[in-house]
């Protein structure tokens, strides 16, 4: 079932010396689970990673990729690949308002550290990069394979849909919101709806869209938009607030109509986005809790897996990447129970993180009258006068580098 890991560099090879454990089994092959076995494989770990579907197939739309995440792809030696797969470098983080589309505020990703940068990425290739990565680590794949229990244990036991099981000594579930192991370590969820969902689509970008991350913010709603593959495509994403509830998970068909109904009455550049959608779709937006154990007996929960959180901040990405760095980190360096110590190092900071995307929606679908006036003005002034400060405010999330070693 498990490979060789082959010929590693020599510090990998130093590292492999006290690794926690030998071999290892992650459930899904998500931008969380393909970064987790890489980053155990490069260390001397023996992974194989199960995928349900039968092919990575090109599904899934934009990604931001921020300084936070972007280090660990650096530390996996795929920055340059990023480049060449026509990532767009992002010059800037822009707030307008939905009206005419003006702009509210202006965040110049520039003055970032040098060493600091942000990108948009179409998953795909992201998906790409990652799962090359882990091959050149030797870690196998098996596709089509289908999870049905996840059983913690001295080895974790995985039961599989067609009655066949798997064993290995850590077993790592980034099988997303809907995680088979999450409930086996927590009980149910107890996700709410948050009162919002949100379409995603991928237009022609025919309006020479920036390389910017801009959000037209409205009454009750906002639209995110930004380019990919070198500015050739742009992605959007498009939150309302609504009564109804929709199902969660990110690929439900909807009619084009419903979200061009939605946004009819947004000026600027919107009218033209909206137009240029023909194919969308939508999904229910959930509040979850962050997972109280993320492990039990060799199994540990990755991303969404543990920390599902909401789209405002463009962080579940960035999150799972830190997280996998972490994981295998902590494989190598934790004393004792190194899967607590892998939560603890990961606990606090996703739970800020999921509360500042949860805050950032209010901030975004003000009404009109003296609050919506109040916060613009606020947010235009300090866009002009203490640009940096502006961009400091995200110091905490943008300068957190996992890869340091002192984390």
């Amino acid at each position: 079932m498990y490979q060789n890991a082959g010929v590693l560099p020599r510090r990998f090879v130093v590292e492999r010396l006290v690794m926690n454990i030998s071999n290892a089994i992650v459930v899904g092959a998500g931008v969380g689970g393909l970064a987790a076995a890489a980053a155990l494989a490069r260390r001397g770990v023996a992974v194989t990673v199960l995928e349900q579907a039968d092919a990575l197939r090109e599904v899934g739309a934009g990604l931001q990729i921020s300084p936070n995440g972007l280090a660990v792809l650096r530390s996996l030696g795929l920055e340059s690949a990023l480049r060449s797969k026509e990532a767009v470098q992002a010059q800037a983080v822009v707030l307008r308002d939905s009206q005419a589309g003006a702009q509210v505020a202006h965040l110049d990703l520039a003055r970032l550290r040098p060493d600091q940068k942000y990108f948009f990425v179409h998953r795909v290739d992201l998906i790409d990069l990652l799962a090359g990565s882990a091959k050149r680590a030797n870690v196998t794949f098996e596709m089509g394979a289908q999870v049905a229990s996840i059983r913690p244990g001295p080895t974790p036991l995985i039961q599989m849909t067609d009655g066949s099981t798997r064993r290995a000594e850590l077993v790592v579930a980034a099988d997303g919101i809907h995680s088979v192991a999450r409930p086996v370590l927590n009980g149910p969820d107890g996700a709410t709806f948050s009162g919002q969902v949100a379409w995603r689509a991928l237009i022609p970008n025919t309006i020479d869209h920036p390389a910017q991350a801009q959000v037209h913010m409205g009454p009750g709603r906002h639209l995110v938009s930004y380019p990919l593959r070198g500015g050739s495509l742009i992605n959007l994403v498009a939150v309302e607030e609504r009564a109804d509830w929709a199902a969660e998970g990110w690929n439900h068909t909807d009619d084009p109509k419903h979200v061009q109904q939605a946004f009819a009455q947004f000026g600027g550049d919107v009218p033209a986005m909206m137009n240029g959608i023909s194919d969308v779709t939508l999904w229910g937006l959930h509040l979850h809790p962050v997972a109280q154990s993320w492990h039990r007996q060799g199994v540990a929960l990755l991303g969404d897996a543990a920390h599902p959180t909401l789209p405002f901040l463009a962080q579940g990405a960035n999150m799972a990447l830190e997280d996998a760095w972490i994981l295998a980190d902590s494989a190598a360096r934790g004393q004792g129970d190194w899967l607590a110590g892998y939560q603890q190092r990961r606990h606090a900071r996703v739970t800020r993180v999921i509360n500042a995307a949860a805050g950032n929606a209010a901030r975004y679908h003000l009404r009109p009258g003296l609050k919506r006036s109040a916060a613009h003005l606020g947010l235009r002034l300090a866009s002009r006068i203490a640009p940096g400060r502006m961009l400091g405010a995200f110091d905490w999330l943008y300068g957190h580098d996992v890869t340091a070693r002192q984390t």
